[in-house]
């Protein structure tokens, strides 16, 4: 078996409807903006181990930068309107930012990289840009090599830095990460290493492994490349019925230590088909390979761990939004849609539950709000960096 049952759950039995859709994505950037308690929102207790520090924090993934990243896009989109001005949540360093592991500094969702990168998307300016810059340039050799923490995510942020600006020097601080991302790349299993808390993985999914590590190097076109991605990926897809799921890490099978079997964009086909699938030759070999894993994805249904992106139905969408955008077929625009619907409505299930919303951008409410706007617009774009 290449999934759980009991970790999805069908589909909401409403249609599509973007009138819906729309109303459940001001319904959540509403429920933020009064949840808004001045220094950033409260950690949600879904999100919090009972070591975690009693503040709201300000970073990407599970922080203010990663909100106010989700609420901006929205609204330049036309979706809602703001409110407040967000800004001043993230000017300047906080010397409580990062109080037990200030070497995360460079993290691009764990750390001051993504503050500083969604701070110059709303006001750019060159000190700004010189603090990014110092943090990619120390976050090069990074030991982590995973999106989260290390290198690849700091990529990112460059290619999305040369994106806005033109300016070359972000190019060459992308290269000098790559050239030492090649470099670090195993011959003999097709991936590479993360040392992560206090452990040595070989992931292949795109949070912390081979798929994150192999979206940063191809940000950059390579046929070589992309073959050589191509040739691990299906290496480690595992294949039944028509259908693909990939084990977490090297180490493990399908089922994970757990004992149980990860189907979401962090661990697992969701993941590799939403990373990948700009990124795999565009022959008919590799589509049916990315086309069996967005298949897993469908018929398993939604996760029941929530609406988010990096472990929850959101996630698990863009997947399927990823291959409409490779294949042009409408029957994955469909099932996209159905995820979202069902997002949404997973949204009011949690916050009656937990009387309250979540408020974070890959574990919660936000993610799930773009998703939302992703399949009005009908394209993919998964917010990285």
């Amino acid at each position: 078996m290449l999934f759980d049952p009991a970790a999805h759950e069908s589909p909401a039995a409403d249609g599509w409807d973007a009138g819906r859709a729309g109303a459940a994505i001001r319904a959540i950037a509403a429920d933020a903006e009064a949840a808004f308690a001045g220094d950033g929102w409260p950690m949600h207790p879904a999100d919090r181990d009972p070591s975690d520090v009693d503040r709201p924090l300000r970073t990407v993934y599970l922080g203010a930068a990663g909100v106010v990243r989700a609420l901006t896009d929205l609204e330049r989109r036309g979706f809602i309107e703001l409110s407040r001005d967000y800004l001043p949540l993230l000017r300047g360093p906080h010397a409580d930012d990062f109080p037990e592991q200030p070497t995360h500094a460079g993290s691009l969702w764990m750390g001051e990289t993504g503050i500083r990168l969604v701070e110059h998307g709303l006001a750019p300016s060159a000190a700004v840009a010189d603090r990014l810059a110092e943090l990619i340039a120390a976050n090069a050799s990074d030991e982590r090599c995973d999106v989260m923490w290390g290198s690849p995510g700091s990529m990112l942020a460059a290619r999305e830095m040369h994106r806005r600006t033109g300016d070359g020097r972000w190019l060459d601080l992308w290269r000098d990460s790559a050239n030492r991302l090649l470099a670090a790349w195993d011959d003999e299993s097709g991936l590479w290493t993360q040392r992560l808390y206090g452990r040595v993985f070989q992931f292949l999914g795109p949070a912390h492994g081979f798929a994150g590590c192999a979206m940063a190097l191809a940000e950059e076109p390579d046929p070589v490349l992309h073959r050589r991605i191509g040739d691990v990926a299906r290496r480690y897809a595992v294949i039944e019925d028509g259908m693909a799921n990939w084990q977490p890490a090297l180490s493990e099978e399908l089922r994970h230590r757990s004992g149980t079997i990860r189907l979401q964009w962090c661990h697992g086909a969701p993941g590799i088909v939403a990373s990948l699938a700009n990124v795999l030759p565009g022959d008919d070999d590799h589509t049916e390979l990315l086309t069996a894993g967005g298949e897993l994805t469908w018929r398993a249904g939604p996760l029941t761990k929530g609406p988010g992106l990096c472990h929850g139905t959101a996630g698990n969408g863009y997947a399927l939004l990823a291959l409409f955008e490779r294949t042009g077929d409408e029957r994955w625009l469909d099932r996209a849609r159905a995820f979202a619907i069902h997002t949404a409505f997973q949204v009011e299930r949690e916050r009656g539950r937990y009387g309250r919303g979540r408020h974070t951008l890959w574990t919660g409410d936000a993610g799930a709000a773009l998703y939302l706007a992703d399949c009005l617009d009908a394209r993919y774009r998964l917010p990285l960096p």
